[in-house]
């Protein structure tokens, strides 16, 4: 349907459809039977919204609020997208059995080791919820790097790790309803910037590589 519709795939994302005519860019992104279609040109979106339903039995949601786990509201000012609720699911799953919050997501300066702690009996769960934190980083990018260290142990994760993996929870049940802001007034220049550590890691000496990307003043990786 989509190459039939004139559309190509985009070099970087397979999932991403682009239609580009003279009056503008019709973008189409599909996961399994959940899909966006938005862009300038409203004359073809109109188009392929009005053939879809030739070809496949659909629903049409109206304006985006909801995509897999993101949430997504807009303004006269811009547009906020959060995961609140997959938050409160992802702590509902981990069962946390207290009601604390901390006000950050790592200790400073904490420098975890293979080795740190007792194996734990039953890792399934510590590697599901390093999981999920995975995918909440899309609209939490501050917890990205806390859990990029958490991350590096899911093949043998220990007592001491898991402790510092509900502290993340922890400082992510108190700020459950932070989210990001795109200003319709904001340019869409991206801004890079880098930085690393020397020889930082305490296993292998290692150096530590970081960056932040932003579009326009919004913080999007």
């Amino acid at each position: 349907m989509v190459t039939a519709a004139s559309f190509s795939p985009s070099a970087h994302d397979p999932s991403l459809f682009v239609h580009t005519s003279p009056r503008g860019r019709t973008l189409l992104l599909l996961y399994v039977d959940d899909m966006i279609i938005t862009g300038d040109d409203f004359e073809y979106i109109a188009f392929v919204k009005a053939r879809l339903p030739e070809q496949f039995l659909m629903t049409d949601l109206g304006p985006l609020r909801y995509f897999l786990g993101i949430e997504v509201s807009s303004t006269s000012d811009g547009f906020y997208i959060s995961q609140e609720k997959y938050i409160q699911d992802l702590l509902a799953r981990a069962a946390l059995g207290d009601e604390r919050s901390v006000e950050t997501p790592m200790e400073l300066n904490v420098q975890l080791r293979a080795s740190d702690g007792d194996p734990l009996s039953d890792p399934t769960r510590y590697r599901h919820l390093v999981g999920s934190l995975v995918y909440l980083a899309i609209t939490r990018p501050n917890i990205s790097y806390h859990v990029h260290i958490l991350s590096q142990f899911v093949s043998a994760p220990t007592s001491v790790h898991y402790s510092h993996l509900l502290r993340v929870l922890r400082y992510l049940r108190g700020t459950n309803t932070r989210r990001l802001f795109f200003p319709y007034s904001s340019s869409l220049q991206l801004q890079a910037y880098s930085d690393a550590t020397w020889a930082s890691d305490p296993s292998d000496r290692r150096s530590l590589s970081t960056y932040c990307v932003f579009l326009g003043g919004s913080l999007i990786a």
